[in-house]
């Protein structure tokens, strides 16, 4: 809820708000003029604003695209497979790659792997999503690498350090002192001991996955709920920005919440 004030506030202080390109048309009259900007007097106070949306919110209605003149649940519900699929496929790709590449810098320490692995990780960090998403356009591959190589670092990162972290644990030297192969200690002993933690980084990694999902489809001209955001906010629609704010905040808090239950059900 606070995000979604908030949402409301920076559009109605931004640069150019309440000004409708429709007013410069010549043809229109004043009576026309005046018109359109009643239509959106209602904005210009966010906090009536906000009020008048959630009421409507409860019944179902996200209010009327002021940009495309549609309903705002309408233009979601069409563009939302593909903001899905393009977050989902990225996902699974940033997943298998991180965690693949950190277990094995973890199995096989070789100085040369770290050294490869923490450089791809620092360039890739360095680069602004828009970007990763140009170079992703530019090389002809599938979109969803953008998002593999946003998620991608967070989960090496993260997971080597989880791996290096339980490798001295007390339960893994003693694993050790008996004899045990490193394999079977690294399956048995070191893997299901950094489970709680990457499902902690499982609800961040999807917040990750489709914050970047917003600028990736400005710039790769995809049809999604990431490129009508952008669209939005370009003409200052309130209805459509909050919307898909709340939106963001609520998948965001689904994740999270997903993932503390799944660390709740493991065994002790």
């Amino acid at each position: 809820m606070v995000g979604g004030i908030a949402a409301a506030t920076l559009v109605r202080l931004a640069p150019g708000f309440g000004i409708d390109e429709r007013e410069f048309d010549v043809r229109l009259s004043e009576e026309s003029i005046q018109s359109i900007r009643a239509s959106r007097a209602v904005e210009h106070n966010p906090v009536a604003f906000y009020m008048s949306y959630l009421k409507g919110m409860i019944h179902g209605n996200f209010g009327i695209s002021l940009s495309l003149g549609r309903p705002v649940a309408e233009l979601v519900k069409e563009r939302a497979p593909v903001t899905l699929r393009l977050a989902g496929a990225g996902l699974a790709g940033g997943w298998s790659l991180g965690l693949g590449l950190a277990v094995v810098a973890a199995r096989w320490k070789k100085t040369a792997l770290d050294l490869f692995s923490v450089s791809v990780c620092g360039v890739v960090l360095c680069l602004p999503a828009a970007v990763l998403g140009l170079l992703v356009l530019f090389a002809g591959a599938p979109r969803w690498w953008a998002i593999a190589l946003i998620v991608f670092p967070k989960i090496f990162s993260y997971s080597r350090s989880c791996l290096d972290k339980v490798s001295g644990a007390p339960h893994v030297l003693l694993a050790r002192a008996k004899g045990l192969h490193q394999s079977r200690i690294f399956l048995w002993h070191v893997i299901p001991a950094i489970v709680p933690e990457t499902l902690a980084l499982a609800g961040i990694s999807v917040s990750l996955a489709f914050s970047a999902v917003i600028p990736l489809e400005a710039v790769c001209d995809l049809p999604g709920v990431g490129q009508l955001a952008w669209q939005a906010a370009l003409g200052r629609d309130l209805p459509v920005l909050v919307t898909i704010t709340l939106l963001l905040a609520l998948i965001t808090r689904v994740a999270n919440a997903a993932a503390d239950v799944a660390i709740g059900a493991l065994p002790r």
